[in-house]
């Protein structure tokens, strides 16, 4: 039997090849193992200028902590899958249902692919722009997203905000009407343990790329003031 880290290494190339999830590639690979045994495969080395910074939203280092793979990793799966011939959607679903990819992720990598392989201008979606920001706060997800959905906490670190709250039955969500320019915001609270939460803010439905550049600037701010506001008062 091969060395366990040559194992992994197989599995890996088998997953970039076949667009198989990890527990269907070892199988697999198990399975060949025990009829006749195979030559080392290493895992394939991916360029790094198939993924342009610009075509990011978060950093690999952030990728990797959330989805246990960098962009480049899940640029070769996704290649390998065929995606430049799918839809957003479908993109956005298969990472979901094939590899667990939690939803905010699955947007941000679909995203990110799309722009990369040139299917989309950066931030542009279906329904016009949209920009993401996150940060991670030192608080509790309920109480990072009460500094969203209680007007005197939010006009802490964000006042005078062109903001009117629409429902939702999403958990950790929080849905809102932006009038100046006219467009939505999405908030998305994923608990980190009991101290501390990642906030992701979409702002989306955007006119023109030049208004996404704007409020993508403006929203890390503001996140940063938010997380000064939280962690220190």
């Amino acid at each position: 039997m091969p060395t366990q880290k040559i194992f992994k290494q197989r599995v890996r190339a088998r997953m970039t090849k076949t667009g198989e999830a990890y527990t269907a590639a070892r199988r697999q690979l198990l399975r060949k193992a025990t009829e006749a045994p195979a030559p080392d495969v290493l895992e394939p080395t991916l360029d790094a200028n198939a993924v342009p910074k610009d075509a990011r939203d978060v950093s690999d280092e952030a990728m990797v902590r959330a989805t246990g793979r960098d962009h480049a990793e899940w640029f070769a799966l996704l290649d390998a899958w065929g995606a430049t011939e799918r839809g957003h959607t479908e993109i956005a679903r298969w990472l979901s249902d094939t590899h667990g990819v939690h939803g905010w992720w699955t947007q941000s990598i679909t995203v990110a692919y799309e722009r990369a392989r040139g299917l989309r201008a950066r931030h542009q979606m279906r329904d016009g722009y949209s920009v993401s920001v996150s940060r991670t706060v030192g608080v509790n997800a309920t109480r990072a997203l009460e500094a969203f959905t209680s007007a005197p906490r939010r006009a802490r670190w964000l006042p005078d905000a062109p903001l009117r709250q629409r429902p939702t039955r999403a958990l950790l969500t929080a849905r809102f009407d932006w009038s100046e320019p006219p467009s939505r915001v999405v908030v998305t609270i994923i608990a980190k343990g009991d101290t501390k939460a990642i906030v992701a803010v979409t702002h989306e439905q955007l006119a023109d790329a030049d208004s996404a550049e704007r409020l993508k600037t403006a929203w890390r701010g503001w996140l940063d003031r938010l997380k000064a506001t939280l962690e220190h008062g």
